[in-house]
C-alpha cells in the first residue's frame, strides 16, 4: 500500500478549486404503486426527506477538505435563491470560497429523486450563459494562485472555464501542478496542463472508441504529446486506472468493493490526487491513493467523500 503524506504535512497543504460549482438536491420518498397515468412509479416525499449537498467542483473542494487539506474555491454562481444556498453550505463546511456572483447567470441544479434506495430520476435545472462568467476573476485569481500548491479545474461544461488555457498558463508559469477534470470533444483548451482526468466516456469521445489495450495506448500517448500533458489518467470504473506519461502506462486494477453509487465517484479521485500531490507525493505515487478513494466512496450514497482515516485504513 503506498504511503501517505503525514497528516501534518497535508494539514499544511492548499489546493486552488476552480470550475463550475452547482448544488444537488435529493429527494427521498416511498414506492408502492405505479401511476395511473403513465406506466411510471408514483414517489411519495415527505419534506423531511429532502437534503441539499455540494455540487460540481464545489463537490470537489469538499473532497479536498475531508481529506485534510485547504482547499480554496473560485467560481461563479447566479445571484439567485439556490446560490444563497450553496453559498450556505460551503460556508457550513469552512470551506474558503472566492464567489462572483453574476445577475444574468442561473445556479445550476440537480436533482434527484430516489425510491427504495436507488435513483430513479434526475432533473437538471440550468441555463448555458452567454457571456464568460469568469471575466472579473481574474485578481482573485493570481491571489489565489499565490498562496496554492496545486491548481485543480473542475469542468462540467456549464461555460465556467472559457478562459481556462490562459489559466493553466498563469499555473504552469507558477510553478503548481494543474489537474483537470475535463469535458467535451476539444482537449486543445487543457493544453500544458500536468495531468487530465478523463474516463473511458470522456476520452472515446476525443481519440474514438478503441478496440484493443495496444490501439488505447497509442491513441492516448499521441493525445498526450499533442497537448504536451505531463500524463493523461484514464479512469476505467471496474477496470481501475490507467496512467500515460512519458515513462510509459501504468495500470491499476480497481478496488474490490461493492459498488452503491458512482454520484461523484470522478470528483473523489481527482481531489484525492490533488490534495496527496499537494502533500509532496509525485503523481505515480498519489494514482494508487487515489484509486482507494474511489472504490470507498462507491460504497456510500451520494455525492460522498472520503477521510484521511479511511484512505489510512
Amino acid at each position: 500500500m503506498n504511503a501517505l503524506p503525514s497528516r501534518e504535512r497535508i494539514e499544511q497543504s492548499r489546493v486552488l478549486v476552480v470550475g463550475d460549482a452547482m448544488l444537488d438536491r435529493y429527494w427521498f420518498g416511498a414506492v408502492d404503486r405505479i401511476s395511473p397515468e403513465a406506466p411510471v412509479p408514483v414517489v411519495r416525499v415527505h419534506p423531511s426527506k429532502e437534503q441539499e449537498r455540494l455540487g460540481g467542483a464545489a463537490n470537489v473542494a469538499w473532497n479536498v477538505k475531508s481529506i485534510g487539506s485547504h482547499p480554496s474555491l473560485l467560481t461563479t454562481i447566479g445571484d439567485d435563491e439556490h446560490g444563497r444556498r450553496l453559498e450556505a453550505l460551503l460556508e457550513k463546511e469552512g470551506i474558503e470560497t472566492l464567489f462572483s456572483r453574476d445577475p444574468r447567470l442561473t445556479t445550476t441544479v440537480k436533482l434527484r429523486v430516489i425510491g427504495r434506495s436507488q435513483q430513479l430520476l434526475r432533473i437538471d435545472f440550468e441555463e448555458e450563459p452567454d457571456h464568460e462568467v469568469l471575466t472579473a476573476m481574474q485578481e482573485p485569481y493570481e491571489r489565489a494562485l499565490a498562496k496554492a500548491n496545486v491548481v485543480l479545474f473542475s469542468d462540467y461544461g456549464k461555460g465556467g472555464l472559457t478562459h481556462i488555457s490562459q489559466m493553466i498558463g498563469m499555473a504552469r508559469d507558477a510553478g503548481h501542478p494543474v489537474l483537470v477534470d475535463p469535458k467535451g470533444s476539444d482537449y486543445s483548451r487543457y493544453a500544458g496542463a500536468t495531468v487530465i482526468t478523463p474516463n473511458r466516456a470522456e476520452l472515446a469521445q476525443v481519440i474514438g472508441a478503441w478496440s484493443s489495450e495496444a490501439q488505447l495506448h497509442e491513441r492516448a500517448q499521441a493525445l498526450r504529446e499533442s497537448l504536451r500533458l505531463d500524463a493523461l489518467l484514464l479512469t476505467r470504473s471496474e477496470e481501475g486506472m490507467s496512467l500515460f506519461d512519458s515513462a510509459g502506462h501504468l495500470q491499476i486494477p480497481a478496488q474490490a468493493r461493492e459498488v452503491f453509487d458512482v454520484t461523484g465517484a470522478g470528483d473523489t479521485v481527482i481531489a484525492t490526487l490533488a490534495a496527496m500531490m499537494a502533500g509532496g507525493l509525485s503523481l505515480r505515487e498519489a494514482m494508487p491513493i487515489a484509486n482507494r478513494a474511489g472504490g470507498i466512496v462507491v460504497g456510500k450514497f451520494g455525492t460522498a467523500s472520503v477521510s484521511y482515516g479511511e484512505l489510512l485504513a
